[in-house]
Protein backbone atom coordinates (compact mmCIF):
# COMPACT_ATOMS: atom_id res chain seq x y z
CA UNK A 1 0.00 0.00 0.00
CA UNK A 2 1.22 3.81 -0.53
CA UNK A 3 -0.30 4.89 2.61
CA UNK A 4 0.99 4.85 5.66
CA UNK A 5 -0.59 1.76 8.05
CA UNK A 6 -3.19 2.88 10.34
CA UNK A 7 -5.11 5.58 7.86
CA UNK A 8 -8.52 5.22 7.70
CA UNK A 9 -10.85 5.57 4.53
CA UNK A 10 -8.36 8.49 3.14
CA UNK A 11 -9.12 10.50 0.08
CA UNK A 12 -6.86 12.04 -1.99
CA UNK A 13 -8.96 14.50 -4.02
CA UNK A 14 -8.24 15.87 -7.32
CA UNK A 15 -5.21 17.29 -8.20
CA UNK A 16 -3.14 14.70 -10.00
CA UNK A 17 -2.20 10.97 -9.64
CA UNK A 18 0.84 9.97 -8.85
CA UNK A 19 3.31 8.21 -11.63
CA UNK A 20 3.16 5.05 -9.91
CA UNK A 21 -0.66 5.09 -9.64
CA UNK A 22 -0.79 6.09 -13.27
CA UNK A 23 1.92 2.92 -14.50
CA UNK A 24 -0.75 0.72 -12.01
CA UNK A 25 -3.50 1.91 -13.86
CA UNK A 26 -2.41 0.70 -17.22
CA UNK A 27 -2.39 -2.44 -16.43
CA UNK A 28 -6.03 -2.25 -15.48
CA UNK A 29 -8.13 -4.80 -18.23
CA UNK A 30 -10.62 -2.56 -19.18
CA UNK A 31 -8.43 0.64 -19.49
CA UNK A 32 -5.58 -1.38 -21.81
CA UNK A 33 -6.45 0.29 -24.55
CA UNK A 34 -6.22 3.79 -23.44
CA UNK A 35 -3.86 6.39 -25.51
CA UNK A 36 -2.27 9.79 -23.72
CA UNK A 37 -5.67 11.56 -24.51
CA UNK A 38 -7.17 9.21 -22.13
CA UNK A 39 -4.61 9.23 -19.22
CA UNK A 40 -5.35 12.84 -19.42
CA UNK A 41 -8.49 12.40 -18.37
CA UNK A 42 -7.80 9.85 -15.88
CA UNK A 43 -5.06 12.77 -14.08
CA UNK A 44 -8.06 13.86 -12.93
CA UNK A 45 -9.35 11.02 -10.82
CA UNK A 46 -8.42 10.87 -7.02
CA UNK A 47 -7.43 8.28 -4.50
CA UNK A 48 -8.81 6.54 -2.07
CA UNK A 49 -7.42 4.06 0.72
CA UNK A 50 -9.66 2.02 3.03
CA UNK A 51 -8.87 -0.62 5.87
CA UNK A 52 -10.00 -4.09 6.16
CA UNK A 53 -14.02 -3.52 7.09
CA UNK A 54 -14.70 0.05 5.51
CA UNK A 55 -17.62 0.31 4.26
CA UNK A 56 -17.24 2.10 0.44
CA UNK A 57 -21.04 1.76 -0.20
CA UNK A 58 -24.30 1.00 1.64
CA UNK A 59 -27.14 -0.70 -0.41
CA UNK A 60 -29.30 2.58 -1.26
CA UNK A 61 -26.81 5.05 -1.03
CA UNK A 62 -27.01 7.74 -4.17
CA UNK A 63 -23.79 6.07 -5.95
CA UNK A 64 -22.35 8.40 -8.81
CA UNK A 65 -18.55 7.70 -8.85
CA UNK A 66 -16.51 5.12 -11.20
CA UNK A 67 -14.35 3.21 -8.86
CA UNK A 68 -11.18 1.04 -10.20
CA UNK A 69 -9.65 -1.29 -7.59
CA UNK A 70 -5.89 -1.16 -7.82
CA UNK A 71 -4.94 -3.11 -4.39
CA UNK A 72 -6.91 -5.24 -1.52
CA UNK A 73 -10.35 -6.30 -2.18
CA UNK A 74 -13.70 -5.60 -1.91
CA UNK A 75 -16.84 -7.77 -0.60
CA UNK A 76 -20.16 -7.55 -2.41
CA UNK A 77 -22.80 -8.44 -0.24
CA UNK A 78 -26.52 -8.11 0.29
CA UNK A 79 -28.39 -7.38 3.72
CA UNK A 80 -30.35 -10.74 4.56
CA UNK A 81 -33.96 -10.34 6.80
CA UNK A 82 -32.08 -11.30 9.85
CA UNK A 83 -29.43 -9.08 9.58
CA UNK A 84 -26.44 -10.81 8.51
CA UNK A 85 -24.59 -10.18 5.22
CA UNK A 86 -25.30 -12.43 2.05
CA UNK A 87 -21.81 -12.22 0.48
CA UNK A 88 -22.27 -12.59 -3.14
CA UNK A 89 -18.94 -11.65 -4.68
CA UNK A 90 -15.37 -10.68 -4.28
CA UNK A 91 -13.42 -8.31 -6.63
CA UNK A 92 -9.74 -8.26 -6.36
CA UNK A 93 -7.13 -6.02 -7.86
CA UNK A 94 -7.87 -4.99 -11.38
CA UNK A 95 -11.86 -4.92 -11.04
CA UNK A 96 -13.71 -1.20 -12.30
CA UNK A 97 -17.18 -1.35 -10.89
CA UNK A 98 -19.91 1.93 -9.99
CA UNK A 99 -21.15 2.04 -13.84
CA UNK A 100 -24.09 0.19 -13.48
CA UNK A 101 -25.75 2.90 -10.70
CA UNK A 102 -24.85 5.68 -13.34
CA UNK A 103 -25.41 4.52 -16.49
CA UNK A 104 -28.96 2.58 -14.76
CA UNK A 105 -30.02 5.62 -12.51
CA UNK A 106 -30.50 3.45 -9.64
CA UNK A 107 -29.01 3.42 -6.23
CA UNK A 108 -26.01 1.58 -5.15
CA UNK A 109 -27.80 -2.42 -5.01
CA UNK A 110 -25.45 -3.68 -2.75
CA UNK A 111 -23.00 -3.27 0.11
CA UNK A 112 -19.31 -2.80 -1.29
CA UNK A 113 -16.82 -3.02 1.66
CA UNK A 114 -13.31 -3.58 2.31
CA UNK A 115 -11.82 -7.52 3.05
CA UNK A 116 -8.54 -6.18 3.22
CA UNK A 117 -6.33 -2.68 2.98
CA UNK A 118 -7.55 -1.61 -0.18
CA UNK A 119 -5.93 1.40 -3.15
CA UNK A 120 -8.84 2.79 -5.71
CA UNK A 121 -8.95 5.15 -7.86
CA UNK A 122 -12.45 7.12 -8.21
CA UNK A 123 -13.51 9.57 -11.44
CA UNK A 124 -16.55 11.33 -10.67
CA UNK A 125 -19.51 11.20 -13.28
CA UNK A 126 -18.37 14.12 -15.09
CA UNK A 127 -14.56 12.19 -15.79
CA UNK A 128 -16.91 9.00 -16.16
CA UNK A 129 -18.84 10.28 -19.17
CA UNK A 130 -15.44 12.19 -20.65
CA UNK A 131 -13.69 8.55 -20.36
CA UNK A 132 -16.73 6.90 -22.11
CA UNK A 133 -16.83 9.33 -24.93
CA UNK A 134 -13.31 10.17 -25.74
CA UNK A 135 -12.79 6.51 -25.53
CA UNK A 136 -14.22 3.99 -27.64
CA UNK A 137 -12.22 0.70 -26.05
CA UNK A 138 -12.99 1.58 -22.51
CA UNK A 139 -16.91 2.60 -23.53
CA UNK A 140 -16.97 -1.04 -25.19
CA UNK A 141 -15.42 -2.84 -21.81
CA UNK A 142 -17.31 -1.00 -19.66
CA UNK A 143 -20.88 -1.39 -21.35
CA UNK A 144 -20.10 -4.89 -21.72
CA UNK A 145 -19.14 -5.28 -17.99
CA UNK A 146 -22.56 -2.81 -17.31
CA UNK A 147 -24.87 -5.63 -19.32
CA UNK A 148 -23.80 -8.35 -17.23
CA UNK A 149 -23.99 -7.20 -13.76
CA UNK A 150 -27.14 -4.97 -14.04
CA UNK A 151 -28.58 -8.97 -15.02
CA UNK A 152 -27.34 -10.15 -12.29
CA UNK A 153 -28.25 -7.15 -9.89
CA UNK A 154 -32.53 -7.76 -11.30
CA UNK A 155 -32.18 -11.60 -10.62
CA UNK A 156 -30.67 -10.80 -7.20
CA UNK A 157 -32.83 -8.07 -6.18
CA UNK A 158 -36.06 -10.20 -7.87
CA UNK A 159 -35.10 -13.03 -5.63
CA UNK A 160 -34.39 -10.65 -2.64
CA UNK A 161 -37.45 -9.58 -2.67
CA UNK A 162 -39.66 -13.14 -2.72
CA UNK A 163 -37.20 -14.50 -0.42
CA UNK A 164 -38.10 -10.71 1.79
CA UNK A 165 -41.36 -11.18 1.25
CA UNK A 166 -41.69 -15.14 3.06
CA UNK A 167 -39.61 -14.12 5.78
CA UNK A 168 -41.68 -11.59 6.42
CA UNK A 169 -44.55 -13.71 5.74
CA UNK A 170 -42.96 -16.41 8.07
CA UNK A 171 -45.06 -15.89 11.28
CA UNK A 172 -48.34 -15.33 9.90
CA UNK A 173 -47.85 -19.06 7.34
CA UNK A 174 -47.07 -20.95 10.46
CA UNK A 175 -50.20 -19.76 12.20
CA UNK A 176 -51.93 -20.70 9.01
CA UNK A 177 -50.49 -23.99 8.99
CA UNK A 178 -51.90 -23.91 12.83
CA UNK A 179 -55.40 -22.95 11.91
CA UNK A 180 -56.88 -25.73 9.69
CA UNK A 181 -56.33 -28.10 12.76
CA UNK A 182 -58.47 -25.75 14.88
CA UNK A 183 -60.76 -25.26 12.05
CA UNK A 184 -61.35 -29.14 12.00
CA UNK A 185 -62.14 -28.85 15.89
CA UNK A 186 -64.21 -26.45 15.55
CA UNK A 187 -65.82 -27.84 12.21
CA UNK A 188 -66.47 -31.66 13.92
CA UNK A 189 -67.73 -30.14 17.40
CA UNK A 190 -70.56 -27.94 15.47
CA UNK A 191 -71.30 -30.94 13.14
CA UNK A 192 -71.61 -32.88 16.04
CA UNK A 193 -74.47 -30.10 17.45
CA UNK A 194 -76.37 -30.02 13.57
CA UNK A 195 -77.02 -33.82 13.95
CA UNK A 196 -78.21 -33.74 17.50
CA UNK A 197 -80.95 -31.12 16.46
CA UNK A 198 -81.70 -32.78 13.63
CA UNK A 199 -82.06 -35.65 15.04
CA UNK A 200 -84.30 -33.86 17.57
CA UNK A 201 -86.17 -32.46 15.23
CA UNK A 202 -86.73 -35.68 13.11
CA UNK A 203 -88.04 -37.00 16.14
CA UNK A 204 -90.65 -33.94 16.17
CA UNK A 205 -91.63 -34.88 12.64
CA UNK A 206 -91.78 -38.79 13.39
CA UNK A 207 -94.68 -38.03 15.91
CA UNK A 208 -96.69 -35.77 13.94
CA UNK A 209 -97.83 -37.79 10.90
CA UNK A 210 -96.56 -35.90 7.39
CA UNK A 211 -98.98 -35.21 4.59
CA UNK A 212 -97.62 -36.42 0.92
CA UNK A 213 -97.61 -32.87 -0.02
CA UNK A 214 -95.37 -32.00 3.14
CA UNK A 215 -93.01 -34.91 2.55
CA UNK A 216 -92.74 -34.18 -1.09
CA UNK A 217 -91.95 -30.34 -0.17
CA UNK A 218 -89.31 -31.76 2.25
CA UNK A 219 -87.74 -34.09 0.14
CA UNK A 220 -87.72 -31.04 -2.22
CA UNK A 221 -85.77 -29.27 -0.12
CA UNK A 222 -83.49 -31.99 1.30
CA UNK A 223 -82.70 -32.94 -2.61
CA UNK A 224 -81.88 -29.30 -3.05
CA UNK A 225 -79.35 -28.92 0.02
CA UNK A 226 -77.69 -32.18 -1.12
CA UNK A 227 -77.01 -31.15 -4.27
CA UNK A 228 -73.47 -29.60 -4.83
CA UNK A 229 -74.04 -25.99 -4.39
CA UNK A 230 -70.74 -24.35 -3.77
CA UNK A 231 -70.84 -21.04 -1.79
CA UNK A 232 -72.12 -18.24 -3.72
CA UNK A 233 -69.28 -15.65 -4.72
CA UNK A 234 -71.53 -12.65 -3.69
CA UNK A 235 -70.31 -9.04 -3.33
CA UNK A 236 -70.70 -7.54 0.44
CA UNK A 237 -73.13 -5.75 -0.68
CA UNK A 238 -75.41 -7.97 -2.32
CA UNK A 239 -75.07 -10.81 0.78
CA UNK A 240 -76.08 -8.73 3.43
CA UNK A 241 -79.20 -7.29 1.24
CA UNK A 242 -79.96 -11.12 0.27
CA UNK A 243 -79.40 -12.30 3.94
CA UNK A 244 -81.64 -9.19 5.44
CA UNK A 245 -84.67 -9.71 2.96
CA UNK A 246 -84.96 -13.38 3.84
CA UNK A 247 -84.61 -13.00 7.56
CA UNK A 248 -87.23 -10.61 7.36
CA UNK A 249 -89.36 -13.03 5.20
CA UNK A 250 -88.71 -15.61 8.12
CA UNK A 251 -89.46 -13.93 10.63
CA UNK A 252 -92.57 -12.72 9.71
CA UNK A 253 -93.34 -16.47 9.26
CA UNK A 254 -92.54 -17.03 12.72
CA UNK A 255 -89.38 -19.04 12.35
CA UNK A 256 -87.56 -18.94 15.54
CA UNK A 257 -83.76 -18.05 14.65
CA UNK A 258 -84.77 -15.98 11.72
CA UNK A 259 -81.73 -13.96 11.42
CA UNK A 260 -79.16 -16.90 12.79
CA UNK A 261 -80.47 -18.79 9.92
CA UNK A 262 -80.52 -16.90 7.02
CA UNK A 263 -76.67 -16.58 6.17
CA UNK A 264 -75.96 -20.02 6.07
CA UNK A 265 -79.41 -20.52 3.48
CA UNK A 266 -78.59 -17.25 1.40
CA UNK A 267 -74.94 -19.26 1.10
CA UNK A 268 -76.19 -21.94 -1.27
CA UNK A 269 -78.59 -19.15 -3.11
CA UNK A 270 -81.84 -20.58 -1.06
CA UNK A 271 -84.39 -17.19 -0.91
CA UNK A 272 -88.06 -17.16 0.16
CA UNK A 273 -89.17 -18.26 -3.15
CA UNK A 274 -87.84 -21.61 -2.43
CA UNK A 275 -89.36 -21.58 0.83
CA UNK A 276 -93.03 -21.26 -0.55
CA UNK A 277 -93.92 -24.81 -0.38
CA UNK A 278 -92.93 -25.19 2.88
CA UNK A 279 -94.95 -21.96 3.75
CA UNK A 280 -98.22 -23.68 1.88
CA UNK A 281 -97.51 -26.89 3.71
CA UNK A 282 -97.10 -26.69 7.00
CA UNK A 283 -98.06 -24.06 9.48
CA UNK A 284 -97.02 -22.71 12.68
CA UNK A 285 -94.01 -24.28 14.56
CA UNK A 286 -94.03 -27.35 12.71
CA UNK A 287 -92.85 -24.88 9.52
CA UNK A 288 -90.15 -23.08 11.86
CA UNK A 289 -88.82 -26.71 12.54
CA UNK A 290 -88.72 -27.94 9.03
CA UNK A 291 -86.74 -24.63 8.10
CA UNK A 292 -84.63 -25.33 11.26
CA UNK A 293 -83.84 -29.13 10.24
CA UNK A 294 -82.89 -27.98 6.42
CA UNK A 295 -80.43 -25.02 7.81
CA UNK A 296 -78.89 -27.89 9.81
CA UNK A 297 -78.45 -29.93 7.11
CA UNK A 298 -76.56 -27.10 4.86
CA UNK A 299 -74.78 -26.01 7.63
CA UNK A 300 -73.81 -29.92 7.81
CA UNK A 301 -73.05 -30.61 4.51
CA UNK A 302 -70.96 -26.74 4.75
CA UNK A 303 -69.26 -28.29 7.67
CA UNK A 304 -68.22 -31.44 6.39
CA UNK A 305 -66.73 -29.00 3.07
CA UNK A 306 -64.63 -27.40 6.14
CA UNK A 307 -63.27 -30.55 7.45
CA UNK A 308 -62.20 -31.30 3.77
CA UNK A 309 -60.79 -28.05 3.45
CA UNK A 310 -58.65 -28.11 6.48
CA UNK A 311 -57.58 -31.36 6.11
CA UNK A 312 -55.62 -30.60 2.41
CA UNK A 313 -55.04 -26.72 3.66
CA UNK A 314 -51.83 -27.65 4.96
CA UNK A 315 -50.38 -28.89 1.80
CA UNK A 316 -52.36 -26.00 0.01
CA UNK A 317 -50.07 -23.97 2.43
CA UNK A 318 -46.72 -26.12 1.78
CA UNK A 319 -47.67 -25.77 -2.08
CA UNK A 320 -48.43 -21.98 -2.59
CA UNK A 321 -44.74 -21.20 -0.72
CA UNK A 322 -43.34 -23.92 -2.90
CA UNK A 323 -45.07 -22.09 -5.66
CA UNK A 324 -44.03 -18.46 -4.38
CA UNK A 325 -40.60 -19.38 -4.46
CA UNK A 326 -40.00 -21.24 -7.82
CA UNK A 327 -43.20 -19.60 -9.82
CA UNK A 328 -42.94 -19.02 -13.10
CA UNK A 329 -39.83 -20.49 -14.11
CA UNK A 330 -40.22 -20.35 -18.32
CA UNK A 331 -43.80 -22.25 -18.45
CA UNK A 332 -46.88 -20.84 -20.03
CA UNK A 333 -49.83 -20.79 -17.64
CA UNK A 334 -53.42 -20.23 -17.36
CA UNK A 335 -53.88 -18.36 -14.45
CA UNK A 336 -57.28 -17.47 -12.83
CA UNK A 337 -56.86 -13.85 -11.18
CA UNK A 338 -59.24 -14.11 -9.02
CA UNK A 339 -58.37 -17.26 -7.67
CA UNK A 340 -54.57 -16.58 -7.16
CA UNK A 341 -55.88 -12.94 -5.51
CA UNK A 342 -57.91 -15.12 -3.06
CA UNK A 343 -55.02 -17.20 -2.31
CA UNK A 344 -52.79 -14.43 -1.84
CA UNK A 345 -55.34 -13.07 1.05
CA UNK A 346 -55.02 -16.32 2.47
CA UNK A 347 -51.06 -15.64 3.00
CA UNK A 348 -51.63 -12.15 4.06
CA UNK A 349 -54.43 -13.11 6.42
CA UNK A 350 -52.50 -12.66 9.98
CA UNK A 351 -51.89 -9.01 9.22
CA UNK A 352 -55.52 -8.83 7.94
CA UNK A 353 -56.66 -10.07 11.06
CA UNK A 354 -53.87 -8.37 13.08
CA UNK A 355 -54.99 -4.79 12.02
CA UNK A 356 -58.90 -5.80 12.19
CA UNK A 357 -59.11 -4.61 8.52
CA UNK A 358 -62.31 -5.18 6.39
CA UNK A 359 -61.42 -6.53 3.03
CA UNK A 360 -64.33 -4.79 -0.20
CA UNK A 361 -64.58 -7.76 -2.81
CA UNK A 362 -65.91 -7.10 -5.77
CA UNK A 363 -64.35 -9.53 -8.05
CA UNK A 364 -65.96 -10.16 -11.68
CA UNK A 365 -67.46 -13.68 -11.83
CA UNK A 366 -66.60 -13.83 -15.95
CA UNK A 367 -63.22 -12.46 -15.81
CA UNK A 368 -60.80 -14.53 -18.36
CA UNK A 369 -58.87 -16.56 -17.45
CA UNK A 370 -55.12 -14.98 -18.02
CA UNK A 371 -52.38 -16.84 -20.58
CA UNK A 372 -49.08 -16.05 -19.28
CA UNK A 373 -45.31 -17.21 -19.51
CA UNK A 374 -44.24 -14.17 -17.54
CA UNK A 375 -42.75 -14.30 -14.18
CA UNK A 376 -43.38 -13.48 -10.93
CA UNK A 377 -47.33 -12.45 -11.51
CA UNK A 378 -48.39 -13.36 -7.76
CA UNK A 379 -46.39 -10.70 -6.45
CA UNK A 380 -47.85 -8.13 -7.89
CA UNK A 381 -50.85 -8.78 -5.64
CA UNK A 382 -48.53 -9.57 -2.54
CA UNK A 383 -46.73 -6.36 -2.93
CA UNK A 384 -49.82 -4.74 -3.32
CA UNK A 385 -51.88 -5.82 -0.70
CA UNK A 386 -48.79 -5.90 1.69
CA UNK A 387 -48.10 -2.09 1.00
CA UNK A 388 -52.24 -1.07 1.66
CA UNK A 389 -52.58 -3.40 4.69
CA UNK A 390 -49.70 -1.46 6.11
CA UNK A 391 -50.80 2.01 5.35
CA UNK A 392 -54.49 1.18 6.12
CA UNK A 393 -55.42 2.15 9.78
CA UNK A 394 -56.53 0.08 12.30
CA UNK A 395 -60.22 -1.22 11.73
CA UNK A 396 -59.38 0.58 8.27
CA UNK A 397 -60.68 -0.75 4.87
CA UNK A 398 -58.66 -2.84 2.03
CA UNK A 399 -60.89 -2.49 -1.53
CA UNK A 400 -60.02 -5.45 -4.38
CA UNK A 401 -61.70 -5.36 -7.70
CA UNK A 402 -60.88 -7.09 -11.26
CA UNK A 403 -62.82 -6.54 -14.50
CA UNK A 404 -62.20 -6.85 -18.51
CA UNK A 405 -61.90 -4.26 -20.69
CA UNK A 406 -61.83 -3.92 -24.42
CA UNK A 407 -58.62 -2.78 -25.79
CA UNK A 408 -58.40 -2.35 -29.94
CA UNK A 409 -60.03 -5.49 -30.28
CA UNK A 410 -58.06 -7.74 -27.40
CA UNK A 411 -58.79 -7.39 -24.29
CA UNK A 412 -57.14 -6.03 -20.74
CA UNK A 413 -57.65 -7.69 -17.22
CA UNK A 414 -57.78 -4.94 -14.61
CA UNK A 415 -57.41 -5.34 -11.26
CA UNK A 416 -57.41 -2.59 -8.49
CA UNK A 417 -56.38 -2.34 -5.46
CA UNK A 418 -57.08 0.26 -2.75
CA UNK A 419 -57.06 1.23 1.12
CA UNK A 420 -58.02 4.04 3.53
CA UNK A 421 -54.73 5.21 4.64
CA UNK A 422 -53.34 8.65 4.71
CA UNK A 423 -51.97 8.72 1.12
CA UNK A 424 -48.78 8.88 -0.14
CA UNK A 425 -46.86 11.83 0.21
CA UNK A 426 -47.03 14.65 -3.06
CA UNK A 427 -43.38 14.79 -2.86
CA UNK A 428 -42.69 11.09 -3.06
CA UNK A 429 -46.01 9.88 -5.78
CA UNK A 430 -42.96 10.57 -8.49
CA UNK A 431 -40.63 8.38 -6.94
CA UNK A 432 -42.39 4.83 -5.31
CA UNK A 433 -41.50 2.94 -8.47
CA UNK A 434 -37.95 3.63 -7.97
CA UNK A 435 -35.87 0.28 -6.81
CA UNK A 436 -35.23 1.08 -2.67
CA UNK A 437 -37.35 4.24 -2.38
CA UNK A 438 -39.76 3.53 0.27
CA UNK A 439 -42.42 6.07 2.50
CA UNK A 440 -42.33 3.53 5.21
CA UNK A 441 -40.27 3.79 8.89
CA UNK A 442 -36.70 2.50 8.91
CA UNK A 443 -36.67 -1.32 9.36
CA UNK A 444 -40.17 -2.06 8.13
CA UNK A 445 -39.87 -0.99 4.02
CA UNK A 446 -37.24 -2.59 1.37
CA UNK A 447 -38.22 0.13 -1.11
CA UNK A 448 -37.75 -3.40 -3.78
CA UNK A 449 -41.61 -3.96 -3.26
CA UNK A 450 -43.17 -1.65 -5.81
CA UNK A 451 -40.33 -1.39 -8.10
CA UNK A 452 -40.81 -4.81 -8.49
CA UNK A 453 -43.98 -5.13 -9.10
CA UNK A 454 -43.51 -2.11 -11.91
CA UNK A 455 -40.67 -4.01 -14.04
CA UNK A 456 -42.92 -7.73 -13.44
CA UNK A 457 -45.93 -5.22 -15.38
CA UNK A 458 -43.61 -3.91 -17.74
CA UNK A 459 -42.29 -7.32 -18.63
CA UNK A 460 -45.49 -8.18 -19.10
CA UNK A 461 -46.36 -5.38 -21.38
CA UNK A 462 -48.88 -3.83 -18.89
CA UNK A 463 -49.04 -0.85 -16.96
CA UNK A 464 -49.80 0.36 -13.36
CA UNK A 465 -51.47 3.36 -12.22
CA UNK A 466 -52.08 5.17 -8.97
CA UNK A 467 -54.22 8.09 -7.27
CA UNK A 468 -53.03 8.88 -4.01
CA UNK A 469 -55.35 11.48 -1.51
CA UNK A 470 -55.68 11.22 2.86
CA UNK A 471 -58.38 8.14 2.63
CA UNK A 472 -58.09 6.86 -0.68
CA UNK A 473 -55.14 5.24 -2.11
CA UNK A 474 -55.75 3.32 -5.19
CA UNK A 475 -53.40 1.33 -7.51
CA UNK A 476 -54.86 -0.20 -10.95
CA UNK A 477 -52.81 -2.85 -12.67
CA UNK A 478 -53.59 -3.27 -16.54
CA UNK A 479 -52.44 -6.65 -17.82
CA UNK A 480 -53.04 -7.32 -22.03
CA UNK A 481 -54.57 -11.05 -22.04
CA UNK A 482 -53.13 -12.48 -25.10
CA UNK A 483 -51.79 -15.90 -25.98
CA UNK A 484 -48.34 -15.02 -26.86
CA UNK A 485 -46.33 -12.79 -24.40
CA UNK A 486 -44.05 -10.09 -25.54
Amino acid sequence: MNEPAGSHAIDHGAGGLGAETLAALRSVPILSSLDECGLQILDGASEKWLESGDFLLHQGDAAREFWILLEGSIRISYPTIEGSEHVAYVMEPGASFGEVPILASIPAPANLRAAEPCHLVMLTEDHFWSLMTQCPGVRKAVLGNMAMRLSKVQQATFQQEKMAALGTFAAGLMHELNNPGAAARRASTQLRENLLRMHRLTAKFARNSLTEDQKQCMYELQDFALTSHPTLAMNSLEQADAEDALAEWMESAEIEDAWKLAPTLVSIGIDSHHLDCARQSFSGEVFSDAINWLEALVSSMQLVGTIEESIGRVTELVGAVKSYAYEGRGATQSLDINRSILATLIIVGHKLREKELTVEKNLAKDLPVLTTDCQGINQIWTNLLDNAIDAAPQGGRIGLKTWAEENNGAQDLCILVSDNGTGIPLESQPRIFDPFYTTKSVGIGTGLGLGIVHRIVEQFGGTIRFTSMPGDTEFVVRLPNRTTQP
